[in-house]
């Protein structure tokens, strides 16, 4: 069972009462957190995408999202080991080579460490804004994870799709050359198809344990999954916050409910009142999952 960070400060949810020191938090504190997480084993660190949220949304989604690409670059400058996720981008907001090209430099900078999580996006209003069409972002959607796939880590990518087209062209960085790991989040079956088909795993958010269930015990899924070539990870987010320092019991629970669901990684979110707290979260959780992990 692999280990990851809904991180804090960068992005602020309205369904998770944020401590002071969260809310004021720095660079520093994030670099922080994501030293000792690497230190502590944890696979990735993680920053979401959203470019202007319009006021009326602000008190559901929240209206603090720090820039995936800086923050992960900063962190990564800091770190050594620590995958680098976007989680997650919204396909529609870029053309694919945009993608390649600024996530492939950061790739070669942190020696391969960057995880594509990406989604299709479900905010009208900043689809407006930026003036992209918004009925047709699935299908855009999955034209463009075809259109990365084809081309990260290729500096003459070449691509014929139904959205996107190009050839001839120089794309230097693109990434390491390697299968880049693609990520798909969501809330949907529609999104847990489009992970099995064009990625190489699920993030889904805001899912019961029952939803989950439902979703990922279906027979196409399985079937699917089945006929994959390689490993296909499946990354859940528990919830409520957790608390291994005060309740490990209860967080050992958790890991043992999610992956008998058939989690490979968890996204966590801990309760916490301040950097040094959070930080004993994260000890107190390693521990745990070690603990788990013994019993098998």
């Amino acid at each position: 069972m692999r280990l990851g960070l809904v991180t804090p400060i960068v992005n602020l949810n309205p369904r998770f009462e944020a401590p002071a020191w969260e809310r004021d938090g720095t660079m520093e504190d994030v670099v922080a957190v994501a030293g000792e997480a690497e230190r502590l084993g944890f696979g990735w660190i993680s920053c979401p995408e959203h470019i202007a949220i319009p006021e009326e949304v602000a008190s559901v989604r929240g209206g603090r999202y720090w820039d995936p690409l800086v923050t992960l670059s900063y962190v990564a400058a800091s770190t050594s080991t620590i995958g680098l996720l976007s989680h997650v981008l919204v396909l529609g907001y870029h053309h694919p080579l945009e993608i390649v090209k600024r996530y492939g430099t950061l790739d070669v900078a942190s020696a391969g460490r960057v995880i594509l999580g990406v989604g299709v996006g479900s905010l009208q209003a900043e689809f407006e804004l930026l003036g992209v069409e918004f009925g047709d972002r699935g299908a855009r959607a999955d034209d463009s994870l075809r259109a990365i796939r084809a081309s990260f880590g290729r500096s003459r990518p070449s691509y014929d799709g139904s959205h996107w087209r190009f050839s001839g062209l120089l794309v230097e960085p693109s990434g390491i050359d390697r299968p880049v790991s693609i990520w798909v989040g969501g809330r949907t079956r529609r999104s847990l198809r489009r992970a099995v088909e064009l990625g190489d795993g699920w993030i889904p958010f805001g899912l019961s344990h029952a939803d989950l269930q439902a979703m990922l015990s279906a027979a196409p899924v399985a079937e699917q999954l089945a006929a994959r070539a390689g490993s296909f990870e499946v990354v859940l987010a528990p919830g409520p916050a957790l608390d291994p320092v005060g309740d490990p019991q209860a967080a050992a629970d958790v890991v043992r409910a999610y992956r008998a669901l058939g989690a490979t990684g968890l996204s966590l979110r801990f309760r916490h009142r301040s950097r040094d707290h959070y930080i004993e979260q994260l000890a107190a959780m390693a521990q745990v999952a070690a603990d788990v992990a013994a019993e098998d």
